[in-house]
């Protein structure tokens, strides 16, 4: 690990962030140029002293999860997201493995995306990155650990309140369509560790994973609606749309409603009121 490479290089990167390019209000009082470390902090999901230990050239070895989240934070191109992870003292994403680092020009489409909710997905249900919009529908996806930061892992094994799938087909149709993705994946990623962690882990856990997963499901992604219990608005239904993102095997995951619906009116209600607090988290 090259501490003072890595500290370089983070430092150079974040002050080439403009507010903006993130989604972030510029405000007044700025007195570094790009992004504060508190804004870098928010938006990989680490603590601030993290990422000060980090650019002091002291901090602890960052994982592969920590390395892809600073990346996708600092929108690094490829060229720079190799570098960070080799200063730190780890293979860059090599070939044969699940692309864990969302493109910078992926990210400016999620930011154009200001008026609908959308997420990115990696191809074994990761959730990469994500709108204000998306967390103010779904929540905060800051407050699921890296590690257990997957639509997947969370459907199968997660304790906490789920808004989608509410009813009990959309709830079957979605396990049966996760499972079936899964065993896509691995017969395209055969070599990945993390995705065949992900699925041991899934598979001696969770009985009911483990009973799809031996029936061997093989359904087809499509665009369907989606039931969300919003906790303020209360039941929507919302079209939910997928985008390929065909050279990293990646999905864009986009929310919508009819004009004139009443799932419409209450995005245009989220709009306003419901993504001031998530506003950075993008």
């Amino acid at each position: 690990m090259d501490r003072t490479e890595l500290a370089e290089l983070l430092r150079r990167a974040r002050a080439r962030i403009q507010p903006r390019d993130v989604g972030i209000p510029a405000g007044f009082r700025r007195q570094v140029p790009g992004l504060r470390r508190e804004e870098v902090a928010q938006l990989a999901g680490v603590s601030v002293d993290y990422v000060v230990r980090l650019e002091q050239g002291r901090g602890p070895r960052p994982s592969i999860a920590v390395l892809a989240a600073l990346a996708r934070a600092l929108r690094l191109n490829d060229e720079d997201r190799d570098l960070l992870f080799q200063f730190a003292g780890s293979a860059p994403p090599q070939a044969g493995r699940i692309a864990m680092v969302v493109r910078p020009s992926v990210l400016r489409l999620l930011d154009r995306m200001a008026d609908l909710p959308a997420l990115v997905l990696s191809a074994k249900g990761d959730v990469l990155a994500w709108n204000s919009m998306a967390a103010a529908l779904l929540g905060d996806f800051t407050e699921w650990p890296p590690a257990q930061r997957n639509i997947i892992w969370q459907q199968f094994l997660g304790t906490g309140p789920r808004r989608v799938a509410a009813t009990p087909t959309e709830t079957q149709t979605a396990a049966v369509f996760s499972v079936s993705s899964l065993r896509s994946a691995r017969a395209h990623y055969p070599d990945d560790p993390d995705l065949l962690l992900l699925i041991s882990e899934l598979r001696t856990r969770s009985a009911r994973f483990e009973q799809l997963w031996n029936e061997r499901p093989s359904e087809p992604w499509r665009s369907a609606s989606k039931s969300v219990d919003h906790p303020e608005l209360g039941l929507l239904v919302l079209e939910c749309d997928t985008l390929l993102v065909p050279d990293s095997d990646q999905t864009v995951i986009v929310y919508s409603a009819a004009p004139g619906t009443p799932a419409a009116s209450a995005l245009d209600l989220l709009r306003i009121t419901g993504t001031q607090q998530f506003t950075g988290h993008s």
